[in-house]
């Protein structure tokens, strides 16, 4: 059995991570800093060390240098991303930025696993089983979507993947990189709609030292830390213009020069990019360049919506019902007849995220195993439908307008019960942009 370090000073997110893990079939062992580490990786043998960035003792980045055969993924938020693409350098093999979804954290350490071990052959043919998981489903939209990705992973190509918020479209990307030649290599996921705009340039093309106020010493970009793997944008279509313009050279040349340095530098990057954004109709508008979008749309992959493949609802359900019994140690939940076919004529808007986050709002809200419909929290169809959502829009409207001078996005998105990537989507929807 695969043997993983999980090291990190939040008590909630060990837990949670941990059931996970073995529920998937690993062995896990926990440690609350860099001390306990230690001790653990001292006195026994891992497969594979998941540390974060952060602990009370220090960083978790200390422990690549000290156990170089234990193959390392750093866990960061977006805001560190920099900071965890370092340690790739140093000799971390992955990292996965804070908040992650399970699929997402499976197809990473699955991915790190296989290239820490060497299981991957010259010329051998890809195994599907990472890129099947977190593509659910054996409906007829998934099984050519797979057979997609198949092809896609095969060849070098810029993919532009689109799909509706929710939809699963990090997850695809990730697939295709594990079941690519550059498996081996860094997966480097960039959501462009995170990075402040002023920010954006220094962060994709680093900065040299002196460049700006601040710059008190050069710094590698995100695309430089892809050199030899894959980096995948997500949100393409937030990309500020004068970014647009650079990451365009980078596609056209294979080159980046950091802000503020006189030369170039070569680096060899496959580009996957991400919107569910109307992209020709921003070019049109002159919100996007057109010569960016055809070097992006060599290859297409369209992530299917969840109503347009309902058949896979209850496999759906069944794996993250399975996920919440670890998680809640809550075993034997079930769903009403009732529940289910509601949730067959249920519209699903926010597609399979949608769903993840209404069972789990269910589990919380049952007194015994059974979920009813009225714990899912959905909004009603029809006329009920629309009366109902627009009273959620007014609420979401009111909620952030009240507290966005007191709460950073982060407290905004937990008092909300959302990502911080669905409270962006919202406030673009009802134009309402902070400051």
């Amino acid at each position: 059995m695969t043997r993983i370090l999980l090291v990190d000073d939040e008590a909630a997110i060990r837990r949670g991570v941990r059931r996970f893990l073995e529920h998937q079939g690993f062995e896990v062992a926990l440690a609350e800093d860099l001390s306990s580490a230690r001790q653990q990786a001292d006195q026994s043998a891992f497969d594979l060390l998941l540390a974060d960035l952060r602990l009370p003792d220090g960083e978790g980045t200390a422990l690549i240098g000290e156990y170089p055969r234990l193959p390392t993924v750093i866990m960061t938020s977006y805001a560190s991303v920099p900071s965890a693409v370092e340690a790739m350098k140093s000799g971390a093999i992955d990292y996965i930025a804070k908040p992650f979804d399970h699929d997402a954290l499976l197809l990473t350490l699955r991915a790190a696993l296989r290239s820490s071990t060497h299981q991957r052959q010259d010329g051998a043919a890809p195994s599907d089983a990472a890129a099947q998981h977190g593509l659910i489903g054996d409906s007829p939209a998934i099984a050519i979507l797979r057979q997609q990705i198949r092809k896609i992973a095969a060849t070098d190509s810029t993919v532009l993947i689109r799909g509706e918020s929710g939809t699963g479209k990090e997850v695809a990307a990730r697939a295709i990189h594990t079941l690519s030649p550059r498996a081996a290599q860094p997966f480097i996921p960039v959501n462009c709609a995170s990075i402040p705009e002023g920010l954006v340039e220094a962060e994709l093309f680093g900065h040299a030292q002196g460049a700006y106020t601040g710059a008190v010493k050069a710094r590698m970009g995100l695309i430089e830390a892809a050199h030899g793997g894959i980096l995948f944008l997500d949100e393409i279509g937030e990309l500020a213009p004068a970014a647009q313009a650079r990451l365009l050279r980078v596609l056209q040349e294979g080159e980046i020069r950091p802000v503020g340095a006189n030369q170039a530098r070569k680096v060899d990057v496959r580009l996957l990019a991400a919107t569910h954004r109307d992209l020709e109709a921003m070019i049109d508008a002159g919100e996007f360049r057109a010569d960016l979008y055809y070097r992006l749309r060599v290859l297409e992959l369209r992530i299917p919506p969840l109503r347009e493949r309902l058949q896979d609802l209850d496999l759906l359900v069944s794996h993250f019902l399975a996920e919440l019994e670890q998680r809640f140690g809550a075993p034997g939940l079930t769903l009403s007849d009732e529940a289910r076919q509601r949730m067959q004529d249920y519209e699903w808007p926010g597609n399979v995220r949608e769903l993840k986050n209404a069972l789990e709002r269910a589990v919380v809200l049952s007194e015994d195993s059974c979920i009813h419909w009225e714990h899912l929290g959905l909004a009603r169809t029809g006329s009920e439908t629309h009366s109902k959502a627009s009273s959620l829009n007014e609420y979401f409207r009111r909620f952030v307008i009240e507290n966005q001078d007191r709460m950073n996005e982060t407290e905004l998105a937990r008092a909300l019960g959302i990502s911080r990537k669905t409270l962006w989507e919202r406030r673009q929807r009802e134009n309402l942009p902070r400051s």
